[in-house]
Formats: structure tokens, sequence, C-alpha cells
């Protein structure tokens, strides 16, 4: 049990009402987990005001309060902690109640729009080769060392980051890397939160549906970077227009990386083919699995986020060759008659832009790209037009078909697709709203030697329909496809 006078230490008061002594021993912001014991902090979300349910939390025997303006009701008994910001102060609150854990972690933070789980998760599994105990907080999963615990958010709110962080520092961790996204950020999620480094991937069009402007965006990737301590490090891609405005009046010390220019941490590729790549990163050759451009930027973050973390050169690259792809994202399967099927996690134009440039890049002439794409329901409409037009100008034939269409017509969702598909170029586009047809015709379109993307799911084994997540997975529906056809 910790006193709520405590409080003042972790975060800024602007008001203590009530008795001091009074204990907790687990934070909520949610009143429907507001028992005896606990401290309900009253958090103004993005459709629910948690101030609202204040009365709530009393009821079900909350022990204290944490709030940015008292209720008109007046509450005997039960103290009130008053702050600025309650969002900011959960963050605070909840480093300060579990120890501080990311002061003693290595803690990394990767930020932008594409590659962060490539990245974050390629860095755990760099350190844990190299013999570190490390973190991790992804989209596709969290480990706590060989531990692995599911992910619900590409960020965890800030009890449960604060709470699995302290498990880790408790397992032996040494490191931690996670994903950082623009909500968690914006949201004050990683309010509190001490960071040795922080890597910036690349900005383009997504999450409009949030934060309304491209401007905004940016500012929220931004202000992670603002925060970083001199102690820290930043390193940013310069091969993003946006790259150097990230690092704009940070404190930390600013590192570069580029496979187009000259930087502090440079990559070229010298050979590239379906089985893998041959890059040159600072004057040293590595061969690795990995094969595009896009996966060129992100082993070099990789690579010069454990020099910044002082890894040896040598060591560094030598564990690098030994990384594999992360789940779903350009996975390969091969069929018995020579189709090869890629599926990758791209869900944004930049990122279908980028993979099927990658594909174009090493298949063969008479080798056909049969591209099979969908957008997501209940999200960003402005990207569908831009989606269906990248993979019409990139591929043989286009497949639309539904991604994780949510409480939205499939069709509807198709047919915004649509809009970004020129008159003279939809006799290469075909609509099939069942995934699962959808990926079974553009095999049999396919002749030996043919290619097959099928984008936006990646990892995800569900399709999420009317609210009800239902079982699908992209890997698993291709591989049964070819063995039916062998």
């Amino acid at each position: 049990m910790v006193n709520i006078g405590h409080i003042q230490e972790w975060t800024k008061v602007k008001e203590l009402k009530g008795n001091s002594e009074v204990a907790f021993n687990e934070i909520v912001f949610d009143s429907r987990q507001a028992v005896e014991g606990t401290l309900f902090v009253a958090v103004k979300g993005v459709h629910v005001d948690g101030h609202n349910y204040i009365s709530k939390a009393i009821v079900s025997g909350c022990n204290a309060i944490v709030c940015e303006h008292l209720p008109e009701e007046e509450y005997e008994n039960i103290p009130f902690i008053v702050v600025e910001d309650s969002a900011k102060a959960l963050g605070e609150i909840a480093s300060g109640f579990y120890g501080n854990p990311s002061e003693e972690l290595e803690l990394v933070g990767v930020t932008g729009t594409n590659g962060k789980t490539t990245i974050a998760t390629l860095l755990y599994e760099l350190f844990r080769g190299m013999g570190f105990e490390s973190g991790l907080f992804s989209t596709v999963a969290n480990f706590i060392g060989a531990e692995k615990l599911p992910s619900t958010h590409t960020t965890p709110d800030p009890v449960a980051l604060n709470k699995i962080m302290r498990q880790m520092v408790d397992a032996g961790c040494r490191y931690c890397f996670m994903e950082v996204s623009s909500h968690a950020i914006d949201q004050q999620r990683i309010a509190g939160l001490k960071y040795k480094g922080g890597i910036f991937t690349n900005l383009t069009h997504d999450h409009l549906d949030y934060h309304k402007t491209f401007d905004a965006y940016i500012k929220a990737k931004k202000k992670f970077f603002d925060h970083l301590s001199k102690n820290a490090f930043a390193l940013v891609n310069t091969d993003d227009k946006n790259g150097l405005v990230m690092v704009q009046n940070c404190k930390a010390d600013i590192k570069t990386y580029s496979v187009r220019s000259m930087a502090d941490f440079k990559a070229k590729i010298i050979e590239s083919m379906f089985e893998g790549m041959q890059l040159m990163i600072n004057n040293s050759e590595v061969w690795t699995p990995f094969i595009g451009r896009f996966n060129a930027q992100n082993l070099l973050a990789v690579y010069g986020a454990a020099i910044s973390l002082g890894q040896p050169h040598d060591e560094v690259l030598l564990s690098l060759s030994r990384l594999h792809s992360v789940d779903g994202r350009f996975q390969t399967i091969r069929s018995a008659n020579g189709i090869t099927a890629v599926v990758d996690y791209a869900h944004t134009p930049d990122a279908l832009k980028n993979v099927i440039e990658t594909i174009n890049q090493i298949r063969q002439f008479g080798q056909e790209l049969i591209t099979v794409v969908g957008a997501g329901g209940d999200r960003d409409k402005t990207k569908r037009p831009e989606m269906a037009k990248v993979s019409v100008l990139g591929s043989t034939r286009v497949i639309l078909t539904s991604d994780n269409p949510r409480s939205e017509n499939p069709q509807a969702i198709i047919d915004d697709m649509m809009e970004g598909v020129e008159f003279k170029n939809r006799i290469k586009v075909v609509s099939i709203a069942d995934r699962k047809e959808a990926i079974k015709t553009a095999v049999m379109l396919c002749k030996r030697g043919d290619i097959i993307l099928v984008a936006g799911k990646g990892h995800e084994d569900y399709q999420e329909i009317n609210g009800v997540k239902h079982h699908f997975d992209d890997r698993e529906v291709i591989k049964e496809i070819f063995e039916m056809l062998q």
C-alpha cells in the first residue's frame, strides 16, 4: 500500500483535498475497475471523460481520486488530488508507483509510420542474440525476456507499461525496445518514462482519422523527440524529409541514418533477390535474409541504435546477419508449382508502394505480380483511393478485397478504393469482397514464376466484421490453397 501523499513526489499537484495518509495498492482509470484499495484517475479520453464516472468509482469503493477539477457533489472521507493534466499525471503516477522501472532499463522508443514493429522486434532479437536479456513492446507481441505476453495496442496504457517494465527489471532485463505510436504520444501514455534513445523511421499518410491533419500528425511524432534528455540519443532517417524536422530543438545526441546520402550510419544494397540481400553498412559487407530498400533502412536503424547503445561494430554486424524477418513483414511462401506469395502488413500507401517496388526490382521478365489488397473500416478513408492507385500502377493485376471492415460495408470500402483507379486502368482490377475468395482467385490467375502480394493484414490472425473477430490468417489461407492445387 502507498500513501497518496507520495503522489506529490511523482507529479505536479495543484491541490490535495482530504487525508494524505489514505493508501492505495492499485491504479485504475476505468471506473469499472475501481474497487477498494484503488486510486481512480479521471482521464479525459477521446470519446469518454473519466470525470463523468467519479461518482461511480466512489460507489464502487475506490480509496482516492485524481482529477483535473473537483466534482460539484461533495464527498466526505474521499481524498481528491487535483492536477493540471490527468492523462500526463497518470503516466507519472504509474511510473512512480512501480519504482520508475524505465530508469533501470536502457529504454529505446521507435516511432514513425512504417517500420516500427520490424525495428523494435529486431533490436530485441539482436540484443538477446548478443547475450543481453531484453524486453519488447510491439504491435505483434510483448516479451519479458523469452516470456511472450499478448499485445492489444501498439503502445499499452501507462499502468500496463510500467507494470510490465517492472517485471522486466525484476526478470533481469537490461534493455527494452518499444513501438511508440502517435496516439500514445498524443494521449500522454508515455509520460513519466525515461528513454535512452529514440528512433524515427518515416512519416507518411496514416491516422488522419485521429489527427485530422498531417501537420498535427507531425507534431505528435515530434513531441516524442522534444522530450528526450541530453543523455539520450535521437536516431533519425534522413531519407525522409521529416527526419531532421523531428530533431529540431532536440536536446538529445542526434544521429542520422540513410541509404541515399551521407549520414552517421550509411547502407548500400549490393545485391538483392527473394532469398535476401547483400548490404554494405559503414564500409562492411553483411548478408541478410531481408530484402528491399525499406528493410535496408530498418536494418540500418537497428545497427545505428546498437552502436549508439555502445555495442561493438563487428559483434553487431554478426548478430545482424543472423536475424530473420518479423511475422507478416515481407513473409514469402512458395508453392510446389513455382508461385511465390508475399504476405505483408503494408496498410498505408507508402508502405504498399515500398513493398511493390521491392518485388518489381526482383521479379524477372515474364513474371506477373498480382496484388490482393483491402483497406480497414472505421479508419482513415482518405488513404483508400491512394492505396488502390499505388497497387494498380505497380502490379500486373489487382484484386480489391476486404481487410478488417469492422462496422462498414466491405463493398463500400472497395468502392472508395476504386475512386483512385483511372478509368483506363480499371481493366486490370477485380473486386472480390470475400478475402479468401480473393486470394484463391489470385492463385488461379498465376502461372509458374508469378508473384502474389497479399497486403494489409500481415501477422494478424483475425478479420473483424461487425464488431466480431473471426479467425483469419492470410498465411494459413495461402498455404491451404497451395496444397489444394498440388
